[in-house]
Order: structure tokens, then sequence, then C-alpha cells
């Protein structure tokens, strides 16, 4: 019966709006349209007989449906109409530019680092927690007061603030929960019974509320919903995490038709944040690439977010301002997969206390920035690998620069921290292969803020394929960028 009444629905749509805009289709003759309607009349006749026939509805039913569903049609097509008479508002990035506002601080009291921390020592009585897990808890309960945060407790604690202040928090993926890498564990399970305990659905009595889903296999359908339901709550921070970031691509009309674009065509507003781990550890072409340079070749006009932190400490500032940001757009996070367990990417208490994201970051080892020759900019995970081998180098002349947010780039930020090397030679460095990562769009976007000064290059060699599937070539390629970049 729901199934006819949707038929009903749908045919009664289609055609009332197709024959108010016959216009449109200039095979679609009026005659012809009529004809089609009376055809599709016929049919829907012929099986509201046979429904009353084998006395699934009666005829009455059948008459009633007709009636109700036709006055909502007619309704939504007034509705329509009206409608498209009116003017849609004009989206400028002047405009945008302008009404644009965020926190000045996105920091927390230590209190709150802690009482989240707490809250992971605090199972159910009598629950039964993995001996493995319990190593995870307890690290946490520490690092809340010690520092040491690592990230999945840095994202965590961003999380967890976030609803004690009232944002209700929804976070989907296809391993989320427990986290692709074993790193969240969001969610813990009894061993014995299988109860389940969430340590930030019990930090307070008036908390909002957390919602966290392992999803089904689908980046489409689960992306969409996601898009959906952040457009709809824009109390809510809402996060989509994709498996590893090379699957997004399953996503790519959300990502298109929507995610890019649906501001500058319906005005229409989402604060979607999609996760997306990327990272060439040797784990082959489907495992290393969220395609950084797919989401920069979409993004104009302000559309969204796209960054790239580093620590722990810049993830939490910069979850925390994507949720109280105004106007909401989408912010696309490439995070760490090797860099997850990395002790040097860990941050202070005092790093989650204070501040607010960090679209640079400058090198504070430099002692003395004149004598620096070389000034290598970058993004991500690869900064770990710059930094180690430039200690292992002793090359105390050249300077690591990361850039932590992509777009909108930072140029203001960016020339501020370069302006500390004036004589230095200007490197982009990237694990990515040249014609992926952010070098297509660096490359276009910044030299015109560096004035004289010219900007180098140092990649992977263009390839086909987002990364190679040997993890022993992976290493000679990385080894081969480190050598070029510092050597």
């Amino acid at each position: 019966r729901q199934e006819f009444k949707r038929d009903i629905v749908i045919d009664l749509i289609c055609y009332r709006r197709r024959g108010h805009n016959e216009g449109d289709d200039p095979t679609m003759t009026q005659p012809l349209m009529y004809s089609l309607i009376e055809q599709k009349r016929s049919v829907r006749t012929l099986y509201a007989e046979n429904l009353v026939g084998r006395g699934d509805i009666t005829a009455e039913e059948y008459q009633a449906a007709q009636a109700d569903f036709q006055g909502k049609l007619e309704q939504a097509f007034m509705e329509t109409h009206a409608a498209a008479t009116g003017s849609m508002p004009v989206v400028t990035p002047e405009a945008a530019e302008h009404s644009s506002s965020e926190p000045e601080s996105t920091g927390v009291d230590a209190s709150v680092i802690a009482a989240i921390g707490d809250a992971h020592g605090n199972p159910p009585e009598g629950f039964q927690v993995h001996p493995k897990v319990q190593q995870v808890l307890d690290k946490r309960v520490k690092a809340s007061r010690e520092g040491g945060i690592d990230w999945a407790f840095g994202e965590l604690l961003g999380l967890g603030s976030l609803l004690l202040e009232g944002t209700p928090v929804r976070m989907s993926g296809q391993d989320t929960r427990r986290g692709t890498f074993v790193q969240r564990h969001a969610v813990m399970h009894d061993r014995s019974n299988g109860q389940e305990w969430l340590p930030l659905a019990n930090l307070a009595e008036d908390q909002a509320r957390l919602s966290i889903y392992d999803s089904l296999l689908s980046e489409y359908a689960a992306m969409a919903f996601e898009y959906g339901y952040s457009v709809e709550r824009p109390d809510a921070l809402v996060l989509w995490e994709a498996q590893f970031g090379d699957f997004a691509n399953g996503a790519q009309i959300v990502i298109d038709e929507f995610i890019a674009s649906a501001e500058q065509k319906w005005n229409q507003h989402s604060s979607l944040v999609l996760l997306l781990p990327h990272g060439y550890e040797g784990a082959g072409p489907d495992h290393s690439s969220g395609r950084i340079e797919r989401f920069l070749q979409l993004a104009a006009e302000d559309n969204m977010t796209i960054a790239r932190p580093s620590t722990p400490a810049n993830h939490f500032h910069l979850l925390r301002r994507q949720a109280y940001a105004r106007p909401r757009r989408p912010l696309v996070v490439f995070t760490p997969k090797a860099m997850l367990r990395l002790r040097d990417a860990t941050s202070s208490v005092e790093a989650f206390t204070s501040g607010r994201f960090q679209t640079v970051i400058d090198d504070q080892q430099v002692q003395d920035p004149g004598a620096v020759r070389r000034v290598l900019l970058h993004s991500g995970k690869i900064h770990y690998d710059l930094k180690a081998e430039r200690a292992k180098r002793g090359s105390e002349d050249i300077a690591l620069v990361r850039v932590e947010q992509l777009y909108p780039l930072p140029a203001d930020a960016i020339d501020a921290a370069i302006a500390r090397y004036p004589d230095a030679e200007l490197v982009w460095v990237q694990e990515e292969p040249l014609n992926q990562g952010a070098w297509p769009f660096i490359h276009l976007a910044l030299p015109k803020h560096l004035g004289s000064r010219s900007l180098e290059v140092v990649g992977r060699p263009a390839s086909a394929s987002p990364a190679t599937g040997s993890a022993k070539r992976s290493a000679r390629e990385l080894a081969a960028i480190l050598e070029a970049a510092l050597g």
C-alpha cells in the first residue's frame, strides 16, 4: 500500500512540474505529454483495481489516498511556484569574508582536560576492559595531567570539551568507534558480556549527546547522509571518517555536487567534517592518498576549509574552531596514520588550554634566522621525517615551516614566517607525486604572495598511481626526497 502511494506521489510530481515547464523539453509536445500522463493514469487505475480486487485496500481507501496526496501535491506545487518567482541571495566571497566569525581562543580549562581523562578511568562497576585497551585508558588518565597527549586522545578531548559546552557531536565511519588503526577506542566492550561503555557519553549529567557509529561499507550512502544531517543540525559537530582517505572517492558525487558547491548553488550551509587518513608509509596505491589535489581543485570562494594538522593540539583547536565558526562550511582534514603513535608527535596539556588553531607553524628550533640558507615549506607527516633527518645531519641552516591549513591559503601567515629568513631559498616539500598532493595548488596560489622570491619543489616524480605497491621502493623514494630537500 505504501509503495502504491509513493508511486502516485512520484508520478504526479514529475508530470505536474513537467507540464508547468514543458518548454524546457522541445521533444515533449503538449499532446504527447498528456498522452503519457493518461497512459500512466490508466496503469495506476488498473493497479488500484487489482489491489481493491485482492482486498489489499478498499475503494474508499484508494479514493481517500488519492484526494489526500493530490491536495499535498497542489500545496507543494503552489509553494514551488511561489519560491521560483522570488530571488535567491547571491553569495560573494566579499560578503562571506565580512560576515565570518570564530572564537579568539579555543583553549579550555585544565580541569576540562582532567575530567575527560578521568572519564576514561571510570568504567561501570564490574565492567571488564580488555587488558591491552586498559593500558590505553590508563595512559589517557596520566596524559591528562602530565602531557604527552597523542592524536587519538587529543581528538577525543576536542569532542568531549564540545559535549561539555552543550554542542552535540555525531561521528560515523567504517571502523570509527575503535579506529581503523586501533587508536581511538571511543567505545569499549565488556570482554565477558559485550556490554558497551562510552567514556565521552558519561562526562556530566547536563552534557550534549554523543552519537558515534560504525557505518556500512558505503562511502556514498554514509557521506551523503551525514552531509544532510549537518545541514539540518547547525548546532551539532558532524564528522564522517574514511577507513582510508583513498576511499572517499566512492562518494565523489557527494563531494562535487554538495560539499564543494552547495553554498554557491543553493545557499545551503553545511559544517560536515571529513576525516581522511593520508600518508605515504609504503601501504600501496589504495591506502596512501586522500587525494589532496582533488579537494584543492574544488576549493574556491571560501567554500570549505582544507587542513593537514601535524600535532594533536592543533587538531583539537581545529575541530573546536569548526564547531563555532560562522558561517558554517565543510572542513576536510587529512589525518595521519603512522604519526598516530609517534612519540615526537604529541602535545602538552598547556597546548590545549590556550591559543587557537595555527594555520602556519614556524620553526622554533632555529637560533639564528639570518644564517638559514633554505626554508622547507611542507605539510603533514613529512615534517617528522624532515626533522629527524635534519637532526641526523646537523643541518642547522635549514628551517622547517609547516603549512597546517592549505585552503583558504594563509598567505599572510606564510609571509610572516618566511620574512624571518630573508636570504633563504624557499622550497615546497611533499611526499606525494608532483602532479598530486598540494603542489599543483601551491605553485599557482603561493608565488604571487612571495614578491621576487622564487619557490622550488621536492617530491616524488609525477605518477599515474597515487603510490607504489612496494614498501621498499616507497622507502627509497622517501630517502631521495629527504636528500633533495636537505642535501
